[in-house]
């Protein structure tokens, strides 16, 4: 997958930074290469950078002297910080930010990861499977908390409608959507021998609501029960009512958490302890958050730090986009993890995995 260009991301990554986004005009492309040596060193190794460490293992075609003198500049504007009293520094979340910013392309998967990725989730039955097989391939590809949003429900299209008589008093109403959601209802009302009004009304209700939007089905069965005999209505109103109590009901979304045990790899990036970010994980109203709302696929959010209002997530960054067919998004996914976390590498493999789920939930 080739990498994408930071104009790619730019109104969405300002987006995400909302309140603690960097206006820091770089004239200056040096100061901005040393900013960007100092990130990739402190991600790789976890150690504060000094100043002779970036000459010697980056070709920035300037002594120690001016590296010092630039990343004094740097510590000015706060985007790096001192640590303790070694002569290394490390970046802050502003330093973070402007080094996501001005990501000049992300880090593209190889072609057997691609291929890899696509085989693990071709090989799912159905929409719980595609979400449980993401959620852990993302962990496991990112190496951080993954999130996996559910399809929304009223962004999806109807794909099928079934009606199912279970009793002499009970009808199964089935509602398959498009992205591969199923959502079921029992109907109490006196089915006695309808058999054929059941036929009748599920065979107009496919040909009426097939391929629309949930939120136009209303619209679309407003005078459907004028074609029925009002002997029969009583049963096609009770169907009609349940159907839309679905379409209209704005269920609580769910979003799929996996891969909380990388935290353990990187406990020492948490102040004091992990409990405030577990605790954070485990409510479903705080990953919704996390996620933020839906945009088009491939405009990717990156929250650093502080931009996280999550009580706990300080010291965490989540990035995130959406999935889905073409420009429309059905959810999000996205992935968690400390602020000391490798962007390029995490956005890339982000918008991979993002771009097969969608495809196999429209397929």
């Amino acid at each position: 997958m080739p990498g994408q260009s930071a104009e790619s991301y730019e109104g969405d990554l300002g987006a995400g930074a909302s309140a603690v986004s960097v206006e820091w005009a770089v004239s200056d492309e040096r100061k901005l290469a040393v900013l960007r040596a100092i990130v990739e060193d402190y991600v790789a190794t976890g150690e504060p950078v000094g100043s002779k460490a970036l000459v010697e293992r980056h070709h920035l075609g300037v002594s120690s002297a001016t590296v010092r003198n630039d990343m004094a500049a740097l510590e000015e504007e706060g985007l790096i910080s001192a640590p303790h009293t070694s002569a290394g520094r490390i970046p802050t979340d502003q330093g973070y930010r402007l080094f996501v910013d001005r990501l000049s392309q992300v880090k593209p998967l190889s072609g057997p990861e691609r291929r890899a990725i696509q085989t693990f989730l071709d090989g799912a039955v159905d929409l719980e499977d595609v979400m449980g097989r993401t959620v852990r391939l993302l962990a496991h590809v990112t190496h951080q908390v993954a999130l996996v949003q559910y399809p929304i429900l009223n962004r999806s299209s109807v794909r099928h409608v079934e009606l199912v008589p279970i009793s002499a008093t009970r009808v199964l109403l089935v509602l398959i959507t498009d992205t591969g959601r199923v959502e079921q209802r029992t109907i109490e009302t006196a089915v006695g021998e309808h058999d054929a009004v059941l036929a009748e009304l599920r065979s107009r209700l496919n040909t009426q609501i097939v391929g629309k939007r949930l939120t136009d089905v209303p619209s679309a069965v407003e005078h459907l029960i004028e074609a029925f005999p009002v002997g029969d209505r009583k049963l096609v109103d009770a169907v009609l009512g349940s159907l839309l109590e679905t379409v209209i009901e704005r269920p609580e979304e769910r979003v799929v958490l996996g891969g909380t045990a990388n935290l353990t790899r990187v406990r020492d990036e948490f102040p004091l302890t992990l409990q405030p970010v577990l605790e954070a994980l485990e409510e479903q109203v705080v990953l919704l958050r996390l996620l933020g709302e839906v945009t088009s696929p491939d405009n990717i959010h990156v929250r650093i730090g502080s931009e996280n209002s999550v009580e706990g997530l300080s010291a965490t960054s989540v990035v995130s986009v959406g999935y889905g067919r073409g420009d429309e998004a059905f959810a999000q996914i996205g992935v968690l993890g400390p602020t000391r976390m490798d962007y390029p590498g995490t956005m890339g493999a982000l918008q991979a995995v993002a771009r097969y789920v969608g495809r196999a939930l429209s397929e």
